[in-house]
């Protein structure tokens, strides 16, 4: 049985290099690239393989990157369900500029999904026997998709008695946090974005959150906030992580490591505070590695020993 679905409607061949420095019109000789199967809840369901949980990948993929994409896929034995589309998957570019440790990041807007594949997606959800107790969709709509994608899977989601946990922007995530989710992780842009105030202090962030629970857009809200941590917030607790110091290899994927963290504990059955470490050792773990390998299970056990979680 599986725990978790992943929902994925914009996946990418995640491309990454480094070079000595960006500087325009110059040919910028690079590292040999690193390619990794990416979009937002790819990267969640490979993270919670290598946690040691259950979770199936469900995307639309087409063209030769989707079939590089799929064969990534079952090198690391992470469970899929593709669904074939015409178009051609797209890919991301990640550039780290070694004298600054900058990284720049490219992305492309995915190809163009007619009503029948995107629609193909929902009926593959809906079909699943038994529906896993959470779903993760997580990432940016391409082309073709409707705003109101995220309200139809929410709606799926709910009549079928699971959970849906969103990481999305923009119109998609506040059409979404209409209709209401479980779960929602939205960075502090993009809180911003949402709520069209500045929010300048934690006690603003604080309250943004405690917002989206009160009006019943979500039922958990984690706010994530890059190196100084994050909060998570429920209708009963509020409760704050400092972020860890680690040496920083590549920020690519951290938010969708801790959101895998969290929803692998929230699986398991851990308390909330238990499942927020383990958010936080694995964004933490993944900054340690180049490009989107994401994090390594060793060291999130290792770093969740030093996480403190205290209430907000």
């Amino acid at each position: 049985m599986t725990d978790i679905l992943t929902v994925t409607m914009n996946p990418a061949l995640d491309v990454s290099t480094a070079t000595d420095t960006v500087q325009h019109t110059h040919k910028l000789r690079c590292a040999a690239a690193l390619v990794h199967p990416g979009g937002g809840g790819i990267n969640v369901a490979r993270v919670v393989h290598r946690l040691g949980g259950q979770a199936l990948a469900l995307y639309p993929a087409g063209g030769v990157h989707g079939q590089r994409l799929q064969q990534l896929l079952v090198q690391e034995q992470v469970p899929g369900q593709c669904i074939a589309i015409a178009g051609e998957t797209r890919e991301s570019f990640a550039v780290l500029q070694r004298r600054s440790g900058r990284e720049f990041r490219f992305l492309l807007p995915g190809p163009l999904l007619s009503a029948d594949e995107w629609q193909a997606c929902l009926v593959q959800v809906n079909e699943l026997e038994p529906m896993p107790p959470y779903v993760v969709a997580s990432g940016s709509l391409p082309p073709g998709v409707p705003d109101d994608f995220y309200v139809r899977l929410a709606g799926l989601v709910r009549e079928r008695g699971s959970r849906l946990v969103l990481d999305t922007s923009g119109a998609p995530l506040a059409a979404a946090l209409a209709q209401g989710v479980y779960l929602v992780k939205p960075s502090l842009r993009e809180l911003r974005e949402l709520t069209g105030q500045a929010l300048p202090a934690e006690p603003d962030w604080l309250e943004a959150a405690r917002q989206i629970v009160r009006a019943g857009q979500a039922q958990v809200v984690a706010l994530s906030l890059g190196q100084d941590g994050a909060l998570l917030v429920t209708a009963g607790q509020a409760l704050r992580a400092a972020g860890l110091p680690v040496a920083v290899a590549s920020a690519v994927g951290a938010g969708d490591s801790f959101l895998a963290g969290l929803v692998w504990g929230l699986s398991r059955q851990l308390d909330l505070g238990q499942a927020f470490a383990q958010a936080m050792a694995a964004g933490a773990a993944a900054v340690l590695a180049p490009g989107t390998a994401l994090c390594q299970a060793a060291d999130v056990q290792r770093l969740a020993q030093q996480v403190h979680v205290a209430p907000a």
